[in-house]
């Protein structure tokens, strides 16, 4: 059953990898900030997937890694709120 864990966990990891880098991809083809902030969220969400596959802790309230997605979720939020903010 672990390995099954470990495999799927490495699974979502790539998959958060593979999400960043295409966001880089459009980053770098439309120079937009917003494709930036969510190439680091994903590449801090899959940060935050291997620590704590390496660690075995899968409790919210018992890992700092936890920590991390919220700033990843905390990049995007404030990344979507510049873009949709009007200019005076």
């Amino acid at each position: 059953m672990t390995l099954l864990i470990y495999f799927l966990s490495g699974a979502v990891t790539l998959g958060f990898f593979v999400g960043g880098l295409f966001f880089l991809r459009f980053w770098r083809r439309t120079g937009d900030k917003l494709f930036l902030a969510f190439s680091l969220a994903f590449g801090l969400l899959g940060a935050a997937q291997i620590v704590i596959a390496m660690t075995n802790v899968y409790f919210e309230d018992r890992s700092a890694a936890y920590l991390v997605r919220l700033a990843a979720f905390a990049i995007i939020i404030v990344a979507i709120g510049r873009k949709n903010r009007k200019v005076l």
